[in-house]
């Protein structure tokens, strides 16, 4: 079993290979994705990959709106991932927006640069005071 922060970091890895592949029009299967990078089934990770695809466009013109002089899709897919995975729990479900936003940070510093980072967290920050559901 993977605590959430081990979850986070596989659902932006699976994230980035979907539009990766999208984006070069492969063909590929969400399930076979999964299962290259976990053994054992894991609902947050399943849920939360199938449900940021799912709302996909709608989590890109939130993240549009409060992108400074950006468009998600100039980012690196890798950030593109993080920043969906961000949106997507202060939006759609019950995580803390410390925790999402911290996440959020946590992955950018390990996959990106210090610009980036801060493009992430002011971006999350703009969404959870301008967009956030009620906690």
């Amino acid at each position: 079993m993977k605590n959430r922060s081990e979850s986070r970091d596989i659902i932006i890895k699976v994230l980035y290979q979907v539009y990766v592949y999208e984006g070069s029009d492969i063909h590929y299967d969400i399930r076979d994705m999964i299962r290259e990078l976990i053994e054992v089934s894991n609902d947050f990770i399943d849920e939360s990959i199938e449900n940021i695809l799912k709302n996909q466009n709608d989590i890109e013109k939130i993240a549009n709106k409060y992108l400074k002089d950006w468009n998600i899709n100039r980012l690196s897919k890798v950030d593109k991932a993080i920043l969906c995975l961000g949106i997507y729990e202060l939006m759609y479900i019950d995580t803390p927006a410390i925790v999402a936003i911290n996440e959020s940070i946590e992955l950018a510093k390990k996959y990106s640069d210090d610009k980036v980072t801060k493009m992430i967290n002011a971006t999350l920050d703009q969404v959870y005071h301008n967009e956030g559901k009620d906690e």
